[in-house]
């Protein structure tokens, strides 16, 4: 006998998601989470004494309007604030990039006047694109069926309905969607713009999460992903959590408890109990046992299949091709407590461009340099590095007079050359960021009170992110729409009956969208009444 109509394994952001929307919807459900928190990646933490941060996802833009609408986030605490520039980009010769409503035109005038236009169509080519990809955020792809049954058909009908949205976009949109779809990042900005900060602020957005040059196919496309988002109803912005990304998947969890889900922190899955062909429960790492109609998980697929379903519990041919999910994004990411607020040699004291997404890597040529010195050496010797530093927008997170900065920096190996470990090598490459920091804004390192370095293996370790990947799997062509995390299996639906998929290793990918949680919940909810009416 079943304890509950859905376990869901993993309080990640869509973990919780998804349980709130079954929740809502009547189903019994228990969420299971492993630390002793709720939140997975999108957690705020207290990193040193007196200063907290979003520790591991940092900033805002991808949640989906509609999941923040129905979960009622706003009334569980949410409040996320826009940053009062978008994206600062300094240079070596001391000239520098701003983006955002004032300052885009100006700044692009005086480094480029030709890229003006050519800036405001590139926008505008986005963006018509991104609207129609946007209509299928918050619905499953088509779903390769074989054969001719009931799910053949109701795919056939997935299959029409997305080529109608797709006929929504004029011909030379659809061509350059295919680009965007196969290409390079590089190469299409190449042929696009002049100087070498514009091409970097697209090209940022390439390599972000993406362990690949710029110049890599399939890197258009990692840009386009970070083009869907919106913050308060303005597309394209990027905003703040205040209280850190915590206070999102706080909000997710005080929804989900309302609508009367239970959500376990401090244990997590050792095993799914698998009987008849069908999942239909767990086992804790505290040997208990949870028995369910429905076993949910928001883990990467790596994660899912090479530790928790028992050896042969799933199909060979599935198995083994599961085993060649791609993951590692390059990622070492840090936080770090500061007693003043940098100052930047190319646009120095404070003002609006420290509230930005503050980008160093000034060229695609530095970027590409990234990469190959991470695959040969393990990380590269002149990194990218975004910093943000939020508490210009909320002074809730450090003392009076004090400010703490996220540092997503790339690129590092995921597994170090020649068997070399990640803890051996952490502290090394800490100290390199925040050289390269200080390269642009002399006195930073100075102004450091405490830090928290996490390398790919402590994100691994710490977030259940393999090779520190924060998509749970790359967003290449092959694991992407209806391939992710494979044809046949883009349904949110496990190759097993009652085993089900919600986390970012589905469409529409990784990010802090919820999308994946609602989507997953939708199928459930599916079968669940297919079942029972």
């Amino acid at each position: 006998m079943a304890d509950y109509d859905a376990v869901i394994v993993g309080a990640g952001h869509n973990g919780l998601t998804c349980a709130a929307y079954l929740a809502m919807a009547g189903l019994s459900v228990r969420v299971i989470e492993r630390r002793n928190v709720v939140g997975g990646a999108a957690v705020t933490e207290e990193f040193c004494p007196g200063f907290r941060n979003s520790v591991a996802a940092y900033t805002v833009s991808l949640l989906n309007p509609k999941v923040i609408a129905d979960l009622r986030l706003h009334d569980h605490g949410l409040t996320i604030v826009e940053r009062r520039a978008q994206n600062f980009l300094p240079a070596p010769d001391g000239s520098f990039l701003l983006t955002g409503d004032n300052h885009t035109r100006e700044s692009v005038e005086r480094l480029c006047p030709g890229d003006v236009v050519r800036m405001e169509a590139f926008n505008r080519e986005l963006e018509r694109i991104a609207d129609v990809l946007r209509a299928f955020v918050l619905r499953a792809p088509p779903n390769l069926v074989e054969g001719f049954s009931l799910a053949s058909l109701r795919e056939g009908t997935n299959a029409l309905a997305t080529a109608n949205i797709l006929r929504g976009l004029p011909i030379e949109d659809a061509r350059n969607l295919l680009d965007l779809f196969t290409r390079s990042a590089g190469d299409m900005l190449d042929e696009r713009f002049a100087h070498d900060l514009i091409k970097a602020l697209y090209g940022f957005d390439a390599v972000v999460g993406n362990y690949a040059s710029p110049y890599a196919a399939g890197t258009a496309y990692v840009m386009l992903h970070h083009a869907f988002g919106e913050v308060n109803g303005r597309k394209g912005v990027w905003g703040h959590a205040i209280g850190g990304m915590g206070a999102i998947t706080q909000g997710m969890a005080a929804a989900a408890r309302a609508a009367g889900a239970e959500i376990s922190t401090g244990t997590g899955v050792r095993d799914v109990i698998v009987e008849g062909g069908r999942a239909c429960g767990v086992v804790l790492e505290s040997g208990e046992s949870v028995r369910a109609h429905y076993v949910v998980s928001n883990l990467n697929p790596t994660l899912l299949y090479g530790r928790l379903m028992p050896q042969g519990s799933v199909p060979d041919v599935f198995a083994k091709r599961i085993a060649r999910w791609r993951n590692g994004s390059g990622t070492f990411r840090m936080n770090v407590a500061l007693d003043r607020l940098p100052s930047f040699t190319a646009l120095p004291g404070d003002g609006d461009h420290l509230t930005a997404g503050i980008i160093i890597a000034p060229s695609l040529a530095y970027m590409d340099r990234a990469y190959h010195d991470a695959r040969a050496e393990g990380w590269s010797r002149a990194p990218i590095v975004e910093m943000l530093i939020p508490s210009t927008l909320d002074d809730s997170l450090a003392p009076k007079g004090a400010h703490v900065a996220s540092l997503f920096c790339q690129h590092v190996a995921p597994q170090l050359p020649d068997g070399a470990s990640w803890d051996d090598h952490r502290d090394t490459v800490a100290d390199l960021m925040i050289d390269t920091v200080e390269t642009y804004a002399p006195g930073f390192k100075a102004s450091i009170v405490g830090r928290q370095a996490l390398s790919p293996l402590d994100l691994e370790r710490e977030f259940g992110l393999i090779g520190g990947d924060i998509f749970h799997g790359a967003l290449t062509l092959n694991q992407l729409f209806s391939a992710r995390p494979m044809l046949g299996q883009a349904d949110y639906r496990g190759p097993i009956a009652g085993l089900y998929h919600c986390g970012s290793g589905n469409h529409p990918g990784g990010g802090v969208t919820g999308a994946p949680g609602h989507n997953a919940a939708a199928v459930v909810l599916r079968d669940h009444r297919a079942l029972f009416r």
